[in-house]
């Protein structure tokens, strides 16, 4: 009986052996990011060289691993996006009296993604959250001429509402809308000082809906440039926050320095992009018709200038993450009942277009989806959480269970819906699992997110777990269940 016993329990160990193997190793997903997020690749803005770049790169492992094209012949499934370069050289001046301070580019100042051009020098006024909403009795705007002048606003509405009104659309380019319609020449954002950890400036391409103005600057500087402005206007900007905050009335104040700004841009409302997808097919006669979508978004923010966002975490640890995976496929020659569609998504910063564009025009029927996996900033933190757990639970319990006999490093929190890439999938009716680390955002769309930050052993543990829970659900351990809508 013992023996009897014995032998089952080796014969169970040695089945889920095959699939717990640490196929990828950090130092091979470390390769892959840092070329990724290298200079050469411009921090991969959709529709740039250095996104396209990365595109071949992508699509080259993609055909030597063995995949076949998802589009037809094609592995490029194109679409177009709005797209913004911003050229060198790059000037922010404030004048004070006699005196001049120049601002760096990276340090004190980034550009909004979708800057418009400007040249010139022109006087400079505080107008709080830049919101106008008369008809709920605020507005930033009232009591003070902004023609022809730079406004500094608060790059986000307040936390407090009036009369439990909803602020008007607080988008950056709704915000430089409202400045430019009360004459402005050009607006400066800067973060509320007065948060526990206010934000630094970051790179963005998040800008909102509507029309590029293209001769209107729009920048994002930080808490000390704007005290630099405030010079000799009786106020820093804690202060003013902290007085609109209390009495939640407008506080705009005209400045004694004048602003000096020179940038360059070239827009094109619609620049061709592409996502990038092959298939692993499987090998039951059956089961080979239903697909296990395997994605993350390839794309960045790209570069500014002489400045450019590497993203090593966010998202070359997804996108690196994939393409180990797919090498892991090929030299371990991995075979799945089902089959497997590995893409790499376009436009994930602008507004999560690339997936959607995706979803929209799927390259196989929706219902042959088994499930969607979704890698997003998963090389810096500390431990695993796979979210989209409360609308696929038994989904989340798999990859729980590989988890529970692998690494250990998975939470137990998650949360219901999609998230980023995944959202139009759980929309559509789609099982998702996001995988992302915990305190992961530490260099969120910062020049410090480069490859050297990331932590190699949840880097590796985040990969394997991912592909040895693909193995899992392409042979069959996994049935489709139906989500659980919010």
């Amino acid at each position: 009986m013992k023996n009897i016993l014995f032998i089952f329990c080796f014969l169970n160990s040695f089945v889920f052996a095959q699939t717990k193997f640490n196929y990828i190793n950090s130092q091979n997903l470390l390769f892959t990011d840092k070329i990724l997020s290298s200079e050469e690749y411009e921090g991969r803005l959709s529709g740039s060289a250095g996104y396209n770049k990365a595109s071949d790169f992508a699509r080259t492992i993609m055909e030597t691993g063995g995949l076949q094209p998802a589009f037809g012949k094609e592995f490029y499934q194109y679409f177009n996006v709005e797209y913004n370069q911003i050229f060198e050289p790059n000037i922010l001046n404030s004048y004070s009296d006699d005196s001049k301070t120049v601002f760096h580019l990276g340090k004190d100042y980034v550009y909004r993604g979708f800057t418009g051009s400007a040249d010139f020098k022109l006087p400079t006024a505080f107008v709080g959250y830049g919101i106008s909403q008369p008809e709920i009795g605020y507005d930033d705007y009232k009591n003070i001429d902004v023609t022809d002048k730079v406004v500094i606003a608060f790059k986000y509405n307040p936390k407090w509402k009036i009369e439990n009104e909803n602020w008007t659309d607080g988008s950056p380019r709704n915000k430089a809308r409202m400045a430019f319609e009360h004459g402005a020449k050009g607006i400066l954002f800067v973060s509320t000082p007065n948060e526990e950890n206010p934000q630094k400036t970051i790179g963005s391409i998040l800008d909102g809906e509507g029309e590029q103005m293209n001769n209107f600057p729009s920048l994002h500087i930080s808490i000390d440039a704007a005290n630099i402005f405030l010079k000799n206007s009786g106020f820093n900007l804690s202060q003013l926050q902290g007085k609109i905050d209390l009495t939640q009335k407008p506080f705009s104040v005209n400045l004694k320095t004048e602003t000096e700004i020179f940038v360059k841009n070239l827009y094109d409302k619609e620049t061709q992009t592409q996502n990038i997808a092959g298939i692993w097919e499987g090998n039951d006669a059956s089961l080979k018709n239903e697909y296990i979508v395997v994605g993350a978004h390839l794309d960045h923010v790209g570069k500014q200038g002489n400045i450019y966002f590497p993203g090593a975490n966010d998202n070359a640890s997804g996108s690196s993450v994939v393409l180990n995976m797919i090498k892991a496929f090929s030299e371990n020659n991995i075979k799945t009942k089902r089959s497997v569609i590995f893409v790499l998504f376009a436009s994930e910063e602008i507004g999560l277009f690339g997936s959607k564009y995706f979803v929209q025009n799927l390259p196989m029927p929706k219902e042959k989806i088994i499930c969607m996996m979704n890698f997003d900033c998963v090389g810096f933190g500390d431990s695993i959480q796979i979210g989209g757990g409360k609308s696929s639970p038994k989904l989340w319990e798999l990859i729980n269970d590989v988890d529970s006999q692998t690494s250990r490093m998975m939470v137990k929190n998650t949360w219901s819906g999609g998230g980023a890439d995944a959202e139009h999938f759980y929309q559509a009716g789609i099982p998702t699992a996001y995988f992302v680390t915990t305190n992961s955002y530490t260099h969120l769309h910062y020049m410090t997110d480069t490859y050297e930050t990331l932590n190699p052993k949840l880097f590796e543990a985040v990969a394997n777990l991912g592909l040895n829970s693909l193995i899992k659900i392409a042979n069959g351990s996994y049935v489709r269940e139906e989500v659980v809508k919010k």
